[in-house]
């Protein structure tokens, strides 16, 4: 099963990001274990505890020769985690009956018990006949949240707008060599290229405070990747509450006096600039469509949605990344909608920040 599970996945899985994936349905399929339906976060939450693991009891040898002779019942342990997990509502630690961590059931991890199923932490005894919520590979999917190094690998594809310097090629081409070499039967064929200098000018506008301070080290994240990433000639960073008015704030907190007037930014950062903008346009539809729907500071007389207009018509290429989006249409989310409207909205995830980067490399 184990030589079938890698041929398989060989055969069908054409990208990293679709290994969870396969993995979930290959333990379905073949395994009759439903990860998805039967394992809850929560659940998963509830007995990640790797600092128990240095507390494993030793094992009992009598109860190592019942397992290796047979003597447990597997069918009837399957049967049991199923009633636990219908029946279960809290967090078990220790104990001889529901799903937990160091308990004597059959199920659970880090406990006394030899045999089993395990859920989630990290193996002890190595004897458990089935493991549930291994997922070895759900960072490598395309619909997750984002770390720095994701955020550094989507910002580099913007490297292609730069331009080739005249001068010796002297600068190791990565994908051509690969190419040449593979052509040439395997055999290395080296090839360098022109380095190139970077073009590229990026405006990065992030929605801080309220509804995004559960996505602070998301932005966190974001904007220490794309000063990491150095492939930008000039990089701007400023920030705003719920909606651009006339005034960008200088750091997160969004202080009063520690802004720029966002027709100084107009004026001083040009049309070249690639823009994106960062937020869960979860506002109040008076914050975007009154004059003085700004209850933070001056609106300049336009309302934000006329700001987004003007801002809109000043850079040719302008993203919207929203770390929440909704599905589809949602009459609920008004602000979202008209947004959208504006601007090619997408989710704050791997695919989505790819996404992302092919807009604004898109060549009119």
């Amino acid at each position: 099963m184990t030589r079938f599970y890698y041929i398989a996945r060989s055969i069908l899985v054409k990208s990293e990001t679709d290994f969870d994936k396969y993995d979930l349905a290959f333990e379905e399929y073949f395994k009759g274990i439903f990860s998805d339906d039967v394992l809850t976060d929560r659940l998963l939450r509830w007995l990640d505890k790797p600092d128990m693991n240095e507390l494993l009891h030793e094992m009992d040898k009598d109860y190592i020769n019942s397992v290796e002779s047979g003597a447990i019942d597997k069918e009837d342990v399957e049967q049991k985690f199923k009633q636990r997990l219908k029946d279960q509502d809290s967090e078990h630690n220790g104990g001889s009956y529901w799903i937990g961590t160091m308990g004597k059931t059959s199920f659970g991890n880090t406990g006394g018990n030899i045999g089993g199923i395990r859920v989630g932490g990290a193996t002890g005894y190595q004897s458990a006949f089935q493991v549930m919520g291994a997922r070895r590979y759900r960072d490598f999917r395309d619909d997750k949240a984002l770390d720095n190094r994701q955020f550094q690998m989507a910002f580099r594809k913007l490297r292609q707008f730069s331009s080739k310097l005249d001068i010796p090629k002297t600068e190791l081409d990565i994908n051509q060599t690969i190419d040449k070499t593979c052509n040439n039967g395997g055999y290395l064929q080296i090839v360098m290229d022109r380095p190139r200098k970077n073009t590229v000018k990026l405006l990065l506008l992030m929605d801080s405070g309220g509804t995004m301070i559960p996505y602070c080290s998301l932005l966190n994240e974001l904007f220490q990747s794309v000063y990491k990433s150095n492939h930008y000639k000039e990089v701007k960073a400023y920030y705003f509450h719920n909606c651009i008015y006339s005034h960008v704030y200088n750091t997160p907190e969004c202080e009063n006096g520690d802004w720029i007037e966002t027709e100084w930014m107009f004026r001083n950062l040009d049309k070249d600039f690639k823009v994106i903008i960062v937020g869960d346009a979860a506002m109040a539809p008076e914050e975007l469509y009154a004059k003085d729907g700004n209850y933070r500071g001056p609106n300049g007389g336009y309302s934000g949605h006329e700001w987004l207009t003007r801002l809109k018509n000043k850079y040719k290429k302008v993203v919207w990344l929203n770390p929440k989006m909704a599905v589809g249409h949602a009459p609920w989310r008004e602000a979202e909608t008209a947004i959208k409207q504006l601007f090619p909205m997408l989710p704050l995830t791997v695919d989505g920040l790819n996404q992302a980067m092919e807009k604004l490399m898109k060549r009119d």
